[in-house]
């Protein structure tokens, strides 16, 4: 890879880790639906700016329907899910199983798509469950929350990357030939839509505190608006396969920075889960195939 696109990687996965930190900080006084209506509404109205200036907003008519429906898919359900699993869980874990949303795009594929699974890719996914359940117990045994809590929160957690996994597939199909920066902006629009109820009626009653709107600001401005940009730039630059990997570098950032500001502990048992789960999703997206012997370097 080029310098500039090693800088775009490292900053793309530091924003996206940085985005679970936030949401933890903001999560427990927005509560999740209005929290992410803050969050798609502000990132909208960012890369609505940035398509108005390279004059793409056509490309975003022409396919507001389908993209807005990703949005639904791709943001407004699996942000909340996230937010509601932020109330619980480290922002260390909520990072480390957010690196599954392969795993789940690879399984989706092979059922709707009708992708074939090698031998190795079948590991992959048991070896990167096996690394879920190792998060589930590290969590529940390390946590003075009720296991119950963390159970849900965990699951909740799951249930967005699953949807991840969903709208990658759903792209994949109906939106593969159309302007990526114009799809991401009708997906924030969409899921902006989609929140707009939950998020004014669950609104809280309390006005959150300075640090709180700070993070939202943070999280929709920069982990979603400009962090979109990045990643579509990143598949430009140097193809799918390649930028997916960035899912793999995010826990780093998020166990880093759950550790510096929150003080959250990192402990073997998490740092043995990642590379658990990494591994398997590794072996799951064909990253390393070694049916060849040698590291994917198609775009897929």
């Amino acid at each position: 890879m080029r310098s500039l696109d090693i800088v775009d990687f490292v900053l793309l996965a530091a924003l996206w880790g940085l985005s679970f930190l936030f949401m933890r900080v903001a999560a427990p006084e927005f509560g999740p639906f209005a929290l992410m209506l803050l969050r798609c509404g502000i990132g909208a109205v960012t890369l609505i700016a940035v398509l108005a200036y390279k004059s793409g907003l056509a490309d975003l008519q022409a396919n507001i329907r389908a993209s807005s429906f990703t949005g639904l898919i791709n943001s407004a359900i699996p942000f909340v899910l996230l937010g509601v699993a932020a109330l619980t869980i480290t922002t260390g874990t909520l990072s480390i199983l957010n690196a599954t949303a392969p795993f789940w795009g690879a399984l989706i594929a092979y059922f709707w798509l009708g992708e074939r699974l090698t031998r190795w890719q079948v590991l992959g996914l048991a070896i990167g469950f096996c690394g879920v359940v190792l998060l589930v117990n590290t969590d529940v045994g390390d946590s003075g929350t009720a296991r119950s809590a963390v159970m849900l929160a965990i699951a909740a957690a799951l249930g967005a990357t699953f949807a991840y996994g969903f709208a990658a597939n759903y792209t994949k199909r109906y939106l593969g030939n159309t302007n990526p920066l114009a799809n991401a902006t009708g997906s924030q629009l969409g899921a902006t839509v989609a929140l707009l109820i939950p998020g004014i009626v669950a609104w809280p009653a309390d006005n959150p505190g300075m640090w709180a709107w700070l993070s939202v600001l943070i999280l929709g401005v920069f982990s979603t608006g400009f962090a979109y940009i990045l990643f579509f730039r990143l598949i430009k630059n140097i193809g799918s396969t390649k930028t997916i990997t960035v899912t793999f570098a995010i826990p780093v950032f998020g166990m880093f920075f759950g550790w510096l500001v929150l003080d959250e502990a990192v402990t073997w048992r998490m740092l043995a889960g990642a590379v658990v789960v990494i591994v398997g999703c590794a072996l799951t997206i064909r990253l390393v195939d070694f049916q060849r012997g040698t590291k994917q370097t198609s775009d897929n």
